[in-house]
């Protein structure tokens, strides 16, 4: 109760920051101006934040708990990365079709580019589990290349760009109501919670308790997916964000993913609001977008998660 307490407190502080001056007195006054500010821009604005951190981070967690990897998650196994190839592929073959067509491809892709990483790891062997996530950074990092290549073949970079940079500053009305596809894939997910957690476990467990293996890792996947691909389409590439929040999540309270993953989802959107926050202040009245602040903030936790897992290992 404290967390959804200091997330609410936060949420209702952030509608009042920005350069439009907006008031909770001009608010109950009825000012007409502050009004279509509040329901046009910053109330979108604010869901927008609060759907795109706590699914991302719940997506996370599912990808940890069903890889056995604390550090493979849609930022670390070329998910994002596909789902941003996939944008563009729909924007080329398809233009100024609705956005439900590719928000489809986009999803197809990430399934697809998850299913390749995957498939390349059980190739491999590593003696060290940090080294997986470096595999997927690296596909990523080929996927993402190749996005860019094919964009400035088709004169279309500026177009991607504006398509996959996380960022919250053009969200309206109208243009971030996708997102609660994501929410409804969430609490898919939160059904499946146990089934996911005995998956984590591994084939031959996860079998001898009755457990359908192959069915459930795919259903994770295509949650995964699906929210990975919804998020990138409606706002962008969100780094580390999949990453660091699952991972302190549950350091502090566990494995048990039907225990977590209402934590999990809080702390996605409050660390997703904090960053939308700073952003928005820290060179005011210019923003930063949510993208750069969460890439620094989540390069360092990352790192230092490494750092931490190394040490434990020693």
């Amino acid at each position: 109760m404290l967390a959804v307490g200091l997330l609410a407190l936060a949420s209702f502080g952030s509608l009042f920051v920005g350069v439009s001056h907006l008031t909770p007195a001009g608010l109950l006054a009825g000012d007409e101006n502050q009004l279509m500010i509040l329901w046009e821009s910053r109330l979108p604005r604010l869901l927008a934040i609060l759907l795109a951190g706590s699914t991302l981070s719940v997506a996370g967690l599912v990808m940890m708990s069903l890889t056995r990897n604390r550090f493979v998650t849609p930022s670390t196994a070329g998910t994002a990365e596909s789902a941003s190839l996939g944008v563009l592929v729909a924007t080329v073959f398809f233009g100024a079709e609705a956005v439900g067509v590719k928000m489809a491809v986009a999803t197809l892709f990430a399934l697809l580019g998850t299913g390749i990483f995957l498939a390349l790891l059980r190739r491999l062997t590593f003696a060290d589990i940090i080294v997986v996530p470096l595999v997927g950074i690296m596909f990523g990092g080929v996927i993402s290349a190749l996005t860019t290549f094919f964009a400035y073949r088709a004169d279309l970079l500026q177009t991607l760009a504006a398509w996959t940079s996380g960022e919250f500053s053009g969200v309206l009305r109208g243009r971030y109501e996708l997102l609660w596809i994501t929410a409804a894939v969430a609490l898919v997910g939160y059904l499946f919670a146990d089934r996911f957690t005995l998956a984590g476990l591994g084939r031959d467990f996860a079998v001898n308790l009755g457990v359908h293996y192959d069915r459930v890792v795919t259903t994770g996947l295509v949650l995964v997916s699906v929210i990975t691909a919804v998020v990138v389409v409606t706002v962008g590439h969100i780094p580390f964000l999949a990453l660091v929040v699952p991972n302190l999540v549950t350091l502090l309270l566990g494995d048990n993913l039907r225990r977590v993953l209402p934590v999990t989802a809080l702390a996605g959107a409050f660390f997703v609001l904090c960053c939308d926050v700073v952003g928005r202040t820290i060179r005011y009245p210019y923003e930063i977008p949510v993208e750069t602040i969460a890439g620094v903030v989540g390069g360092a936790l990352f790192i230092h998660l490494v750092l931490r897992a190394r040490r434990k290992a020693a």
